[in-house]
Formats: structure tokens, C-alpha cells, sequence
């Protein structure tokens, strides 16, 4: 099936990534994609740039080489409460998406209930429209919960690229990410795959991400990436209307 998207890439303004938002897009455009996202990381990481990025991303052009752009995030989990990065209110509304995940640099593992809360939590904020990479064995949590969760409030979940690779940094990524794409399986919550891109030459990279799909033999209808009217539902239209009066 054709991949269409990846939103999960960061430029030089990650602090800690080597390509230009220039780079990535052309190679999107070599690959294929019809849509490209950048998620830099929010302020809290280290190194990663002020909000006043995320401000002004809104005047770059929306298509560039033929690649629809999106603008993005990459917000950090601050704590057990699902906090994110401390930002003006009016930054994430301006955005296309956003997407949460813990990092240990910004939040040490706690508890098995603690991660669990954290993801429960985060889940809520209104402008998240994805959950990344859940697959650190350094985080051990519920995964039954969290799928359903992210059900509710109609977030999609991630199956990231990059924890999957030999040698990737995150713990026992395969072995923690399978039991929560078999709830998200159950529970028919979509996923996306991301590459977590940190170099222009893995924007749109989903080779290990695909090859554990087909290993388990995942529901190809649920990978939003292949789907353009998953895209509109998950990643282009605001989902504000889809948990509007939950709580």
C-alpha cells in the first residue's frame, strides 16, 4: 500500500537534529509523500527551540515541491499529571497537530501507575492529535487503558520507526509497542507510523515499522497512513468536535 505521510521529523531547531526543514522536504518529495509534518521538540528538551518557533511556522508556505506541509510539535509528558511544555496558550491552537511522549530527559520513569497516568492524563489535552512512540521498556505501563483512552478522546497512536531500529536507543521498543497495537487492533484505534526522523534521509523511513505490521498481520485499514480519508479525520481536521462534552 502506498505510504502517504510522515509527521514525526525534526529540523536543526530540535537542537539535537542535523537537517534544514528544506532538506526534509525535498527529500519527501523524493520519496513520494504527499504529505510532510515537522514535530520539533517543545521547549522543555534541552537544546530544542523557544515557542516562539512553533509561533511563526504558520508563515511557511503549505505546500512546498508538491508535499503538502504541516506544522507540528513534538510536546514532551512534564509529569505524572500528563503536563506539557509550559507554553503561551495561543501557540498549539495554532498548529496542525501535536504529538506527546515522554522523554527521560524531561520526565525520569516513575511508577507503572505513574506512566500510566501520565499517558491517561495527556491524553486529554485538546490540541494532542497523536501519542509517540509508547514503546520504552523504561515506562512500563498499562497498555489496555491507554489504547481505550485514546479511543475516547480520538487520538491516534504512534508506531514509531525509529524505536524499532537494531540498536535504537529506547528499551524493548518490539516487545512493549505489540501488546498496545493488538488493543489498538481490538479496540479499532488507528495508528500512525512516524519515522522520528533526525536526518533528511529517514523522513518518510517506515521500514521496520511495516515489516512488525506485516508480522503480526495488523489490520491495514487502521494505519492511517495509507488512508487518505484517516488523514482528514486524524491529522487534518481539528478533532475538538469528535470530545467535545466527554467531561
Amino acid at each position: 500500500m502506498k505510504d502517504l505521510i510522515d509527521i514525526h521529523t525534526h529540523s536543526i531547531s530540535s537542537g539535537h537534529a542535523y537537517s534544514t526543514l528544506q532538506e526534509n522536504l525535498q527529500i519527501a518529495k523524493e520519496k513520494g509523500l504527499k504529505y510532510y509534518g515537522l514535530s520539533d521538540h517543545a521547549p522543555e528538551l534541552e537544546g530544542s527551540a523557544t515557542w516562539l518557533h512553533f509561533s511563526n511556522i504558520k508563515n511557511f508556505p503549505k505546500e512546498v515541491y508538491g508535499v503538502n506541509f504541516l506544522a507540528g510539535i513534538e510536546l514532551n509528558i512534564m509529569d505524572s499529571e500528563g503536563n506539557v511544555d509550559n507554553m503561551p496558550e495561543f501557540v498549539l491552537p495554532g498548529l496542525d497537530y501535536a504529538i506527546a511522549s515522554l522523554h527521560t530527559i524531561c520526565l525520569a520513569p516513575g511508577t507503572r501507575e505513574e506512566n500510566t497516568n501520565a499517558y491517561l492524563e495527556a491524553l486529554k489535552n485538546p490540541n494532542l492529535k497523536v501519542l509517540g512512540h509508547p514503546d520504552d521498556a523504561r515506562y512500563d505501563f498499562d497498555p489496555e487503558p491507554v489504547v481505550k483512552q485514546a479511543k475516547k478522546y480520538h487520538v491516534a497512536i504512534e508506531l514509531n520507526n525509529s524505536s524499532l531500529k537494531p540498536g535504537a536507543f529506547r528499551s524493548n521498543a518490539k516487545d512493549v509497542i505489540v501488546p498496545v497495537l493488538q488493543y489498538c487492533q481490538q479496540y479499532r484505534v488507528p495508528i500512525i507510523m512516524g519515522s522520528d526522523a533526525h536526518y533528511s534521509f529517514d523522513v518518510g523511513n517506515h521500514e521496520y515499522a511495516e515489516k512488525l505490521l506485516k508480522e503480526i498481520n495488523f489490520d491495514t485499514d487502521l494505519v492511517i497512513n495509507y488512508h487518505e480519508h484517516l488523514i482528514e479525520e486524524y491529522i487534518l481536521d481539528s478533532h475538538k468536535q469528535y470530545i467535545k462534552g466527554i467531561e
